[in-house]
């Protein structure tokens, strides 16, 4: 259970990063702490772990958080995984609040096989 929380909050900080970075040109921490209500000790944790991960960068002299190629790979594939559950949660009838909220969670635990089923459902 551990290493599922693990890898959904690794894919949540990540997702926040690369949809920061859609709405301003410089995304630093106290900006992850913003965006998720999170305390500055948890996403200095995550942020650092993402770093040592490679999937980011970190200027020492502004903060300033870049990804790495992999790591905004990874920030891609994730929200589209976020996009296709939404869209696919609205077409079966969720309101779209609802959907969106769902989607967050179901993202980071369904298979790829089951993301294919999805995907094909919603370009039906």
């Amino acid at each position: 259970m551990a290493v599922k929380r693990i890898r959904e909050s690794e894919e949540m900080y990540l997702e926040t990063i690369l949809l920061l970075h859609c709405k301003k040109a410089s995304v630093r921490a106290v900006d992850v702490c913003d965006e998720l209500g999170y305390v500055k000790s948890s996403v200095s944790r995550g942020v650092n772990l993402l770093k040592k991960k490679g999937y980011i960068a970190i200027d020492a002299a502004t903060g300033d958080i870049e990804f790495t190629d992999s790591g905004r790979k990874k920030a891609e594939g994730i929200y589209e995984r976020h996009k296709i559950l939404t869209a696919a949660l609205n077409k079966i009838g969720a309101n779209p609040e609802l959907a969106e909220e769902n989607a967050c969670r179901i993202e980071h635990v369904v298979s790829d096989d089951m993301m294919t089923v999805f995907k094909k459902f919603i370009e039906q």
